[in-house]
C-alpha cells in the first residue's frame, strides 16, 4: 500500500507535466488524463483509509536512509487528509473543466491545478522532514503559478508578489526548524521523532522548533498582520480560490498537528498560536461582516477560521482543529464554486432588514445558549477537569448561538420560540462535542489528546474567552450604532481592515516592484 500511495501525487503530476506540454485551448487529451489521475488519486486515498483502520500506521522510506529521502508515513491523521485533499481536487478539477472551457490556456491551467493537488498529497503523506520541506516549496511554488493566471491584472500580481515574499520567509523557517530537529534526534523521520518525544526523552533547543514551526503555520495561514494577500487573490480564477481556501491554506494546520507532540513539549509556542490565532479571528470575524463583495467576505471568513483553528492547536485540541479543517474545507469549497448562487440570493434579500434585539433579548439568548451548550458537554464528560480546552471552546460556541438567538428573538414573540431555539442549540451542541469526541477517538493513533493545562494556557483560554465576548458585543452593537448615527468611522475602518494590509503594504513596497 505504501508503493500504491505514491501513485496518488505521480498520477497528477504525470498529468500535469503532460498538460503544460499539450495544446492551450479544449485539450481533451490532457483533460481526460487530469481527470483519470484525480479519479485514481482520490480510490487511493479510500483504499489506504480503509488499510489505516484496519492495520493501524505504517512508515516505508523508498529512498534514502536515515530519515532523509523519499518516504511516507499512512497513520489516521495523513489518511484524513488524503481523503479530503483527492476529494476536494476531484470536484475542483472537474469544475474547472467547464470554467475554463474555451480559455486559450485551459491546459495549462487544468496542469497547475494539478501540479498543485500533486504537491499537496506528498506533502500531507511526508514521512520524513525532507521530503515535507521539498513538497511544502513546490506547493508554495505551484500555487503562485495559478494565482498570477491573469498576469496582467495588477492587484492579482501585487498579492502573488507579496504571497510569495511571505511563503519565502516561511520557507526559512521551516528549514532551520527541520535542521535542529535533524540535529536534536539524529534522524529526519517524523515517526521517531514523536516516539522519543511521547516517551519523554526530549532534547534542548527544541521549543526554538517549534516556534519556527509556528510562524511557519502563521504565514501560510495568513494570520495577522500577514494576512492581507489572502484577501486581495480574489481576481484569480474561482477554481484557483476554490483550492487555495479549501485546500492549500490548511496547510499551516497541518504543520503544526503533524508535530503536536512537539509543541505539547514547547509552551510558548503553543501561546504564540494561540494568540495570534484567537485575535485573528475575533478580527476577521468583524472585518467579514462589513464587506460588500462576496468573495472577499470569503476571504476574510477564510482568514478568520484559520486563526480559530490555530486557537485551537495552542489550547492543545488538536483533533477538534483537524475536524475543524475538514469541515471548514467542504464548506468553503462548497461556497466558492457556488458564489454566483451566493450572489443572487443575497440580491433577493435585499430591503429585508432583521429587527435589532434588545438586551433583554441578548441577555435571554446567553442564558439558554450557556445552559444548553454546557450542560450538553457536561453530559458528553467534557468538564474543566478533563478537557479544559473544549469547554472554552464550547463557551466560545455559547457566543455564536446567543448572537443567533437574540436576531431571532427580535423578530417575533418570544414564547414557543424560545423553547424552539432551546431544543436546536442542544441538537447542535450534541453534535459538535460528538463530532468533537469521535474525532478524537478515530485519531488519537497518531494526533495526541491532552489533559490538564498549565497556569498560563489557563489565563490565555479566560484571556480568549474575553476576546471571543467582547466580539459577540461589537457584532450585536455595531449595526444599532451604525443606523443610529454613531460609530460611522469605526464601520469606514472596519470595513479596510483598520489599514493594516495598507500599512504593510507601504512597508514592503521596495520588496514588491516588478
Amino acid at each position: 500500500m505504501t508503493f500504491l500511495a505514491y501513485l496518488a501525487p505521480l498520477a497528477l503530476i504525470a498529468a500535469a507535466i503532460v498538460a503544460f506540454a499539450g495544446p492551450g485551448m479544449r485539450p481533451a487529451r490532457s483533460l481526460a488524463l487530469i481527470n483519470a489521475a484525480s479519479l485514481l488519486a482520490l480510490v487511493i486515498a479510500a483504499a489506504i483509509a480503509v488499510t489505516v483502520m484496519l492495520q493501524g500506521p505504517t512508515s516505508s522510506a523508498l529512498i534514502g536512509a536515515n530519515g532523509l529521502g523519499l518516504q511516507i508515513r499512512l497513520d489516521a491523521l495523513s489518511a484524513v487528509m488524503m481523503a479530503l485533499v483527492s476529494f476536494i481536487g476531484w470536484v475542483v478539477l472537474r469544475y474547472a473543466r467547464n470554467y475554463m472551457d474555451g480559455d486559450a490556456r485551459q491546459g495549462a491551467f487544468s496542469g497547475g491545478l494539478a501540479l498543485t493537488l500533486g504537491a499537496v498529497m506528498l506533502l500531507v503523506m511526508s514521512g520524513n522532514v525532507l521530503q515535507l520541506v521539498l513538497a511544502w516549496m513546490l506547493t508554495s511554488l505551484s500555487l503562485h503559478r495559478l494565482l498570477t493566471f491573469y498576469g496582467e491584472r495588477p492587484i492579482a500580481r501585487l498579492a502573488a508578489r507579496k504571497k510569495f515574499l511571505f511563503a519565502r520567509i516561511g520557507d526559512v523557517f521551516l528549514i532551520s526548524a527541520a535542521v535542529i530537529l535533524f540535529q536534536s534526534f539524529g534522524t529526519g523521520e517524523i515517526a521517531t521523532i514523536t516516539a522519543q518525544l511521547q516517551t519523554g526523552e526530549i532534547p534542548g533547543g527544541l521549543t526554538w522548533a517549534a516556534i519556527f514551526l509556528a510562524i511557519t503555520a502563521l504565514l501560510k495561514s495568513a494570520q495577522f498582520p500577514t494576512h492581507g494577500w489572502l484577501t486581495e487573490v480574489m481576481d484569480a480564477p474561482t477554481p484557483v480560490s476554490a483550492l487555495l481556501h479549501a485546500g492549500v491554506i490548511n496547510a499551516g494546520g497541518f504543520l503544526v498537528i503533524r508535530f503536536a507532540d512537539l509543541f505539547l513539549v514547547a509552551g510558548p509556542a503553543m501561546h504564540l498560536l494561540a494568540i495570534v490565532g484567537g485575535l485573528t479571528a475575533a478580527l476577521a470575524s468583524l472585518v467579514m461582516l462589513a464587506q460588500t463583495s462576496i468573495k472577499v467576505s470569503l476571504a476574510w471568513s477564510t482568514v478568520a477560521q484559520m486563526g480559530f483553528m490555530l486557537l485551537q492547536c495552542g489550547l492543545g485540541a488538536f483533533s477538534t482543529a483537524l475536524l475543524h479543517i475538514v469541515a471548514h474545507s467542504l464548506y468553503k469549497a462548497h461556497a466558492f464554486l457556488g458564489s454566483g448562487s451566493v450572489v443572487d440570493q443575497a440580491r433577493a434579500k435585499l430591503g429585508h432588514r432583521l429587527a435589532l434585539p434588545k438586551l433583554s433579548d441578548m441577555g435571554l439568548a446567553l442564558g439558554v445558549a450557556a445552559l444548553t451548550v454546557l450542560g450538553t458537554g457536561w453530559a458528553f464528560g467534557v468538564t474543566l477537569e478533563s478537557k479544559p480546552a473544549l469547554v472554552v471552546l464550547g463557551a466560545i460556541l455559547v457566543f455564536g448561538l446567543a448572537h443567533l438567538m437574540a436576531l431571532a428573538l427580535g423578530q417575533q414573540a418570544r414564547g414557543a420560540l424560545v423553547a424552539k431555539a432551546a431544543l436546536a442549540s442542544v441538537m447542535l451542541s450534541t453534535l459538535y462535542f460528538g463530532l468533537q469526541l469521535g474525532t478524537e477517538a478515530l485519531v488519537a493513533s497518531a494526533v495526541p489528546v491532552t489533559g490538564a493545562v498549565s497556569f498560563g494556557t489557563a489565563l490565555l483560554m479566560g484571556l480568549m474567552l474575553a476576546v471571543f465576548a467582547l466580539t459577540a458585543w461589537i457584532q450585536l452593537a455595531a449595526p444599532r450604532a451604525v443606523a443610529s448615527g454613531r460609530w460611522q468611522a469605526f464601520a469606514v475602518h472596519l470595513r479596510n481592515g483598520f489599514y493594516a494590509t495598507t500599512t504593510l503594504n507601504r512597508a514592503l513596497a521596495p520588496s514588491l516592484k516588478a
